[in-house]
């Protein structure tokens, strides 16, 4: 893992949650002002001294923020633990097939009609989806986790899972409604998000508060199995939890907000870069950070006219992922 840039002082690396904080409030602030709508009545309408105000910032602008917010963190801190889960700075939910694991199984639900029973359905089979992928990823870099053996399981399991959504979305008896439905999660998207989707995605709240303090206990483990075990660290106990809670948080995100590519990859690696490699300091980081991106990729969308927030963050990481393949060569 690379240490900090030698330009970046130790107060620097101290300041980096504050000021992330800071750069996250700033968005916000931005992205409940930008759109067709009067920043002023927005304003009235936080107060509730404008009804149609209140009802454009209550029940369009603010669950679609927060659904961003909690998407970002979600899969930023999601790609940080399979970084170290795997000791691979190139791994992450959709690269390795986990986040396409909870598209399909999402798709199927809609393909189905399972979706329309219950709000629960949805992400139950997105999470199944996302076990399974991440089951077929462990299955596969079995005698080993090395790029190649990782890239490749990947992209094996995104081709095949990608067939699974295609036939679903090519069956004929599906409703164009269903159909609509299939590519907003083939594209990733936050428009139309409700207070109903905030609940969904809620429990990731939970999930970042339990990986919060496995942070030194992932530093360990980059030293490798037998010095983490030897440290007092239980690897198989810490590697469940890991896993589970990355799949868990993938899933949840790609039920609520579809395929959003690239933010596991970029965000914590850029992080890894400007602060080192201590995840004490690299997980809240990545939570703060991820929702600072997708907020971010966000915004850009909708000053762009870009229906599609995944559309964004796949023009961004596309070619960092391709900058990471030049720079490790």
């Amino acid at each position: 893992m690379s240490a900090p840039p030698a330009a970046l002082s130790t107060r620097a690396v101290r300041a980096a949650l504050p000021v992330a904080v800071l750069l996250l409030g700033a968005l916000v602030l931005v992205s409940l002002a930008v759109g067709g709508f009067p920043p002023a009545r927005i304003w009235a309408g936080l107060w509730q001294h404008d009804e149609l105000g209140a009802n454009v910032l209550w029940n369009l602008r603010l669950p679609r923020l927060l659904v961003a917010m909690l998407v970002g963190a979600a899969l930023s801190a999601s790609g940080l633990v399979m970084q170290a889960f795997f000791r691979n700075n190139l791994a992450s939910p959709d690269l390795l097939g986990v986040a396409s694991g909870g598209a399909a199984g999402a798709v199927i639900a809609i393909g189905a009609g399972w979706a329309s029973a219950s709000l629960l359905v949805l992400p139950v089979c997105a999470v199944l989806g996302s076990l399974m992928a991440t089951g077929a990823v462990l299955l596969l870099a079995r005698r080993g986790t090395g790029t190649e053996r990782l890239l490749l399981a990947g992209v094996a399991l995104n081709a095949l899972l990608g067939a699974v959504t295609s036939y679903v979305l090519s069956n004929s008896a599906i409703s164009y409604e269903a159909n609509a439905r299939v590519i907003f999660w083939l594209l990733g998207g936050l428009e139309d998000r409700t207070w109903e989707h905030v609940e969904m995605i809620a429990p990731v709240l939970v999930a970042a508060a339990l990986l919060w303090p496995l942070g030194r206990p992932m530093d360990l483990l980059s030293l490798g199995a037998a010095e983490a075990q030897s440290l007092g660290v239980e690897v198989r106990t810490l590697r469940r939890r890991m896993l589970a809670l990355a799949t868990v948080m993938t899933a949840l995100t790609t039920a609520v907000a579809g395929s959003v590519g690239f933010v596991g990859l970029v965000v914590p690696h850029l992080l890894r870069l400007l602060v080192g490699p201590e995840h004490r300091r690299l997980v809240p980081l990545a939570l703060v950070g991820g929702a600072v991106f997708v907020l971010g990729c966000d915004l850009l969308a909708r000053i762009a006219g870009i229906t599609h927030v995944g559309i964004v963050t796949s023009l961004v990481g596309g070619p960092f992922f391709l900058w990471l393949l030049r720079r490790q060569r």
